[in-house]
């Protein structure tokens, strides 16, 4: 037999939950981006990605998912996509050929380039919503977890 929580129990953990209030932000602020980026064709994870690999070096996989906090299978999925759009070049180490090293190619650089003012707009007005010193806190709070 199954046994029903009592209904305060529901509302508790909707109420005190960190992880659901994280991921419900989470999602809301991933919909609001990938709104703001459809115009330059970027989802919000793809420009965090993107960002990511608009480094000196070119990382690897292992490094961009550990950066990311992605699990490698999800990462490369999401590379496949933007390799397919001629965005992200992956290619062989040169001392190690088991592991593959990214990069930006120069159509992935001028989308990104596209996408950093509009994620300039949409992360000051996201931060004008927030309470004077409230996105730093957040921040800070979310530094803290990760």
């Amino acid at each position: 037999m199954s046994k029903t929580l009592p209904l305060e129990v529901v509302h508790e953990i909707r109420d005190t939950c960190l992880c659901l209030a994280t991921q419900r932000a989470a999602r809301q602020l991933a919909r609001r981006f990938d709104r703001a980026f459809a115009p330059v064709g970027l989802t919000n994870g793809q420009f965090s990605l993107m960002m990511a690999l608009n480094a000196p070096q070119a990382p690897t996989v292992g490094r961009l998912a550990e950066f990311l906090a992605m699990d490698r299978t999800t990462l490369t999925a999401a590379l496949k996509l933007l390799a397919r759009r001629e965005l992200v070049a992956v290619a062989a180490d040169e001392k190690d050929k088991r592991a593959s090293r990214l990069s930006l190619t120069a159509a992935g650089r001028e989308a990104l380039a596209a996408a950093v003012p509009i994620w300039r707009e949409t992360h000051a007005a996201l931060e004008k919503e927030l309470a004077q010193g409230g996105a730093e806190a957040l921040r800070v709070s979310l530094r803290k977890l990760g």
